[in-house]
């Protein structure tokens, strides 16, 4: 049989294309503040997970340019061997400094960063307990480890605790996590789960890629947010958020990271990260440090906007963040809504099975700390027209 028998077959795209409501890979031709060009046609840009506002930040762009000129446009090489700046060294000890932890390290992409802790941790004598919404980078993490993999249901402490009962006591327990789950804004109860895994001698893992900059007095994330951050064995996060830039980092027990350091091969294996990226993620943790406002500002948004939706009558499920789903279920129907809502000036992002649940599909809307209040009102006043177009208010 043809290998690429697979490829041909496939025709879904097509038939979505074909009916005109296909809303991904879209080229965006300029980005400037909270708004987007496509083809001429400005949009009020809801579909990034921009948190802070710091993408085109000034200070940003300034560091960037600065780290292009000191250090030049890559390394060519992976940190083993000649990737290793000594800019990176040192924006990990202040990373460790702000995450509370012994050690920092940092690599290329967020996703990267899951594949290298996880891949590296996970041995065939180890046990990895994960949440069943976890992030698609987590779910290829475990494939790649020897280990066995128990899935429990999304932020259900009873079942989590039925399936530690179940595992040997000679075998290794890791609880992997994300701190804010990225398709429904919820926040995992890491309270909870520290009470959980001390109780069985296992460790506890959080990718909080949306939760680190966003959640806690300081910006440290779902951890800080529960005040559980040293309890917290090991935290990552992505620089592609809250931080505006690409790559990711570890943060944990210094003989942890030194482990991850020599035995992560996603990290071994691959070029490190561009000067530029580290750059503008280095800068965005002092903006994190000094600007609390914005966290500020952002969760005001995310109180508002539910509010404003839920009466509406739209679905917002159990968002606790600036991630707010407007929860449609039909995917026919979610595409609708997504072509009339960029028909009406709003950049919004559809999102269906696998990437949720069958019969669970929606449309996805994220805020940021620098949407203007005529901004918000507008996509309120889309969401409106549209949904009563369509029937689904």
């Amino acid at each position: 049989m043809d290998i690429f028998k697979k490829c041909f077959d496939f025709k879904e795209a097509e038939e979505v294309q074909a009916k005109g409501i296909y809303p991904y890979f879209t080229p965006i031709d300029e980005v400037y503040g909270n708004k987007v060009k496509i083809k001429g046609k400005e949009y009020i840009m809801i579909g990034s997970n921009n948190y802070l506002g710091l993408v085109g930040d000034e200070r940003i762009n300034r560091a960037m340019k600065e780290a292009i000129d000191k250090y030049g446009s890559g390394t060519c090489g992976s940190r083993f061997l000649n990737g290793t700046l000594s800019m990176y060294v040192e924006f990990e000890e202040e990373l460790a400094e702000f995450m509370e932890k012994e050690a920092a390290l940092i690599f290329s992409t967020g996703y990267q960063t899951n594949l290298g802790i996880i891949s590296a941790l996970g041995t065939k004598n180890d046990a990895l307990i994960i949440d069943r919404l976890d992030h698609a980078s987590l779910i290829d993490a475990t494939r790649l480890s020897f280990s066995k993999v128990y899935k429990f249901k999304h932020n259900d402490m009873d079942d989590l605790e039925r399936i530690l009962k179940t595992i040997p006591d000679d075998m290794g327990k890791l609880i992997v996590v994300d701190g804010v789950y990225s398709m429904d804004g919820d926040i995992a109860p890491l309270d909870k789960m520290v009470e959980i895994k001390k109780k069985y001698g296992a460790r506890l893992f959080v990718d909080d890629a949306h939760g680190v900059g966003v959640l806690g007095e300081k910006g440290r994330g779902a951890a800080e947010h529960y005040d559980v951050l040293k309890e917290v064995d090991i935290i990552m996060c992505t620089f592609s958020k809250s931080f505006a830039s690409l790559g990711g980092f570890v943060a944990g027990d210094k003989k942890v990271i030194e482990y991850i350091k020599h035995f992560g091969r996603p990290m071994i294996f691959s070029a490190s990260i561009t000067p530029a990226a580290a750059a503008a993620a280095k800068e965005a943790l002092k903006i994190i440090k000094t600007e609390p406002e914005r966290r500020k500002r952002l969760q005001e948004i995310a109180n508002y906007m539910k509010s404003e939706f839920t009466k509406m009558g739209y679905n917002t499920g159990n968002t606790e963040t600036a991630i707010i789903p407007v929860i449609i279920g039909d995917d026919e129907k979610t595409f609708k809504l997504w072509l009339a809502l960029r028909e009406l000036g709003i950049f919004v992002t559809p999102v269906i099975s696998p990437a949720v649940s069958p019969d669970n599909s929606r449309i996805r809307t994220s805020y940021t700390a620098t949407h203007s209040d005529e901004e918000l009102e507008a996509v309120l006043k889309a969401f409106y027209q549209a949904g009563k177009m369509l029937n689904l208010i």
